[in-house]
């Protein structure tokens, strides 16, 4: 890893210890992220996006051997799924555990997504604890694909804005979304 993006690293991951919130690239599109189990920085980031609470968000892990930690029973078809997939994967679970209360959908349920982006693999690592990844935008407006498209209120309602690939240009989009119910079956919510 270059010495820049670990500088970029420990400088977001100073700003999640401290329950704040940030905007940082993700393995699909610009997010804004905060500790998953801390529900003031949760609140914070609804607040920024004028996105309603009874909307959940995804959050981000670095490895799916962690996935038992925030999911009461995990299907064994999970980490299988999880790990042979090529496109990022939104995998929502029944039975949230570990996290802030305002981050886990009505149901009890818990979007997650294991990255295999390196920098964010690397900062949630180093944090111990999975984020959030809620789009960079204002509820109900078009998903941020490059820096340039993030609203101006987002970027100045965050506590501090990663400087890694602000100018990267790919045809990215958002994950795709499926619900992976007890018995291993699953159905297809975002394709």
């Amino acid at each position: 890893m270059l010495p820049k993006v670990k500088e970029e690293i420990a400088k977001a991951l100073d700003f999640l210890v401290k329950g704040k919130i940030i905007l940082y690239p993700t393995d699909t599109i610009w997010g804004i992220g905060c500790d998953a189990t801390s529900q003031n920085a949760v609140d914070r980031i609804y607040r920024l996006k004028q996105r309603v609470e009874s909307k959940s968000m995804i959050v981000l892990l670095d490895d799916a051997g962690k996935l038992s930690d925030y999911v009461k029973d995990v299907p064994g078809i999970a980490v299988d799924l999880v790990n042979s997939i090529e496109k990022p994967l939104t995998v929502i679970y029944e039975g949230a555990k570990g996290l802030a209360k305002n981050v886990v959908a009505a149901d009890g349920s818990i979007a997650i997504r294991v990255t295999r982006d390196e920098f964010c693999r690397e900062l949630i690592r180093q944090f111990g604890k999975p984020i959030v990844s809620t789009s960079a935008n204002i509820s109900g407006m078009p998903d941020p694909v490059t820096f340039s498209q993030i609203p101006a209120a987002i970027i100045k309602g965050v506590d501090h804005v990663v400087d890694h690939n602000r100018d990267r240009i790919v045809k990215a989009k958002a994950s795709r979304i499926i619900k992976l119910h007890p018995n291993g079956e699953f159905t297809v919510i975002r394709r």
